[in-house]
């Protein structure tokens, strides 16, 4: 039995009650997995390729992965962040170098590496916002490129889906309005992190990705995927 490893951030983390109903992509990824594939989510909450690395959390996936498994790594989200030196990584330097140390590991242990950009947040095109993962989505691209490593381009094809749904894309996020949960007695407005809708989703994004690469990526999935892809595009 093989297993996907997930090395990322909060967009993938699985969740408890506690912060319910935040759902991560990697929380919902068996849903579109064979049932013989095991995954092991080790995302955790604010974290980018440099303080992932630095708590030791790949040396925990590095002691179990096995060959013929998988590791799936998306960030972006958090290196960005320049005023905190604990997370903040230069995409064109010590980002891809981090990358290229998830990758590397994975490969020591005969896994196979596939890189994901980041998900979008749904205010991706609010020149006021704070954070754009742009120039992380083209370091990351460059990294596949350089070290020949699958990648899925999650970025994009979510900040298609954001423009071609617009505000309907609330329901995705964690767009919550008042009185509907006791954790959120005022309501939230969140357009980074993900509610189950959203996980179901955007893991599907990923999921098209795999089946267009082919070969051992798209054996993952779930028997019968080709035929709701085509089932889906007969739709549209």
């Amino acid at each position: 039995m093989n297993t996907i490893f997930w090395a990322a951030d909060s967009t993938v983390k699985q969740n408890a009650i506690l912060t319910y109903p935040q759902t991560g992509i990697g929380q919902v990824f068996h849903l579109y997995a064979k049932p013989t594939i095991r995954i092991e989510n080790h995302a955790e909450n604010g974290r980018s390729t440099k303080s992932f690395l630095d708590e030791g959390r790949l040396a925990m996936i590095y002691d179990r992965i096995e060959e013929g498994d998988f590791l799936f790594i998306q960030f972006g989200h958090n290196d960005e962040k320049t005023g905190d030196p604990a997370r903040y990584s230069d995409p064109d330097a010590e980002y891809m170098e981090n990358l290229g140390r998830l990758i590397n590991a994975a490969r020591n242990k005969k896994a196979y590496p596939v890189l994901i950009t980041p998900l979008t947040r749904r205010n991706y095109r609010d020149d006021n916002q704070e954070y754009s993962h742009e120039k992380y989505a083209i370091a990351m691209k460059k990294t596949a490129k350089l070290l020949d490593v699958p990648l899925v381009d999650l970025c994009a094809k979510s900040e298609a889906l954001v423009d071609l749904i617009g505000e309907k894309s609330k329901a995705y996020y964690m767009h919550i309005p008042a009185g509907m949960y006791s954790r959120y007695p005022d309501g939230l407005t969140d357009n980074t992190h993900l509610r189950y809708e959203g996980a179901v989703v955007f893991a599907g994004l990923i999921a098209q990705e795999l089946f267009a690469l082919g070969g051992i990526y798209a054996e993952l999935l779930v028997d019968g995927y080709e035929a709701l892809i085509k089932e889906s595009s007969n739709e549209k």
